[in-house]
């Protein structure tokens, strides 16, 4: 595997991005990992090589550039990271795509095709919005244990979920406070008469932040492993 840590400019600045791929048999599609609210670290470059080992050039940005370009939870506050967190928003995540859409035109390692995207807690509304913003490259995209999928705001993701011609997978955790079953519910009766292809799974016995290895009392193996293979199901038909 080829690792880089590089500077994609935006609008906004530099977003410092984690870039993973195989060596050989380029170029290879492109999958947009997007972080949750503990940020971009180790852990999550890990989970990328994991994509990248499978045949994918993965870029991983970190979203809060705007505001930092390193944040590290075990120094910080709840608080802070949930600042962090209401900085973004989906508008402001589908600019920072474009420009790492823009960045990977120019790199041999990435393929000009279709791509995938998959987005976890915080971002899974970000990669179920960019789904129907980009709906001529993104293929395939993923929520995984995501937050306000289907809430009552006038940028929720699921109001587009119409203009989205890839397949849109949701993964969500049984328990979860930041995304209650009611959410779930409403976001699978809304989608029923999208004409979209989707599919929301239910991960008996987890709660939120289920695949994160490190996540101490919440990682459930099991699970984490079968959303393993539902993703790279997915980008094995699309990509």
């Amino acid at each position: 595997m080829i690792d880089r840590e590089i500077d994609i400019q935006t609008a906004d600045g530099a977003m410092n991005t984690f870039i993973t791929h195989p060596e050989e048999a380029g170029p290879h599609p492109l999958v947009l990992l997007l972080m949750d609210a503990p940020g971009k670290r180790e852990e999550l470059h890990d989970m990328a090589r994991r994509l990248g080992s499978a045949g994918y050039c993965v870029f991983l940005p970190n979203l809060y550039y705007r505001r930092l370009r390193e944040f590290d939870m075990a120094s910080s506050t709840r608080e802070e990271m949930f600042e962090h967190m209401h900085s973004l928003s989906n508008a402001m995540v589908c600019q920072d795509i474009q420009a790492m859409l823009d960045y990977a035109a120019t790199q041999d390692a990435a393929s000009i095709g279709k791509i995938g995207c998959v987005g976890y807690c915080m971002s899974g509304p970000f990669a179920f919005a960019a789904a129907a913003a980009f709906p001529d490259r993104i293929a395939a995209a993923a929520s995984i244990h995501g937050v306000r999928l289907c809430v009552d705001a006038e940028d929720s993701p699921h109001l587009d979920a119409a203009k989205i011609r890839g397949e849109m997978y949701f993964g969500c955790a049984e328990t979860d406070e930041h995304a209650p079953r009611q959410m779930i519910d409403d976001l699978a009766d809304y989608l029923a008469d999208s004409g979209i292809n989707y599919r929301i799974e239910i991960y008996p016995g987890t709660e939120h932040g289920f695949v994160f290895p490190l996540r101490q009392g919440k990682y459930h193996k099991p699970s984490a492993e079968r959303h393993w293979e539902r993703l790279l199901a997915m980008y094995g038909r699309c990509l």
